[in-house]
């Protein structure tokens, strides 16, 4: 059984800067391009970032310039590096495959940013 488990999410101050991880258990991590998605109250989940299985990137506009995203594959992780935060990048941060996504979502990450 697939299992996905976020962190280090946490409140922080506009400009301020967040590393979140998602550690993947139960599959062959490395044979999927993986990626991060976040949900805002009222909005729809959204893509913010995806990673191929070569570490070839691409990015939401919103967050081009100031989101990295990586992978380790040797410990089943998918990272996104959070700089130069906004107001408007507060959600719950999820990451999931990113073609064809496992049915089961992890919890999520909170992140707050506040003005």
């Amino acid at each position: 059984q697939v299992q996905l488990v976020e962190s280090g999410g946490g409140l922080v101050q506009a400009g301020g800067s967040l590393r979140l991880s998602c550690a993947a258990s139960g599959t062959t991590f490395s044979n999927y391009a993986m990626a991060w998605y976040r949900q805002a109250p009222g909005n729809e989940r959204e893509l913010v970032a995806r990673i191929s299985t070569a570490g070839s990137t691409d990015y939401a506009s919103s967050v081009k310039g100031r989101f990295t995203i990586s992978r380790d594959n040797a410990k089943n992780t998918v990272y996104l590096q959070m700089n130069s935060l906004k107001p408007e990048d507060t959600a719950v941060y999820y990451c999931n495959r990113f073609y064809n996504p496992f049915r089961s979502w992890g919890q999520g990450t909170q992140v707050t940013v506040s003005s």
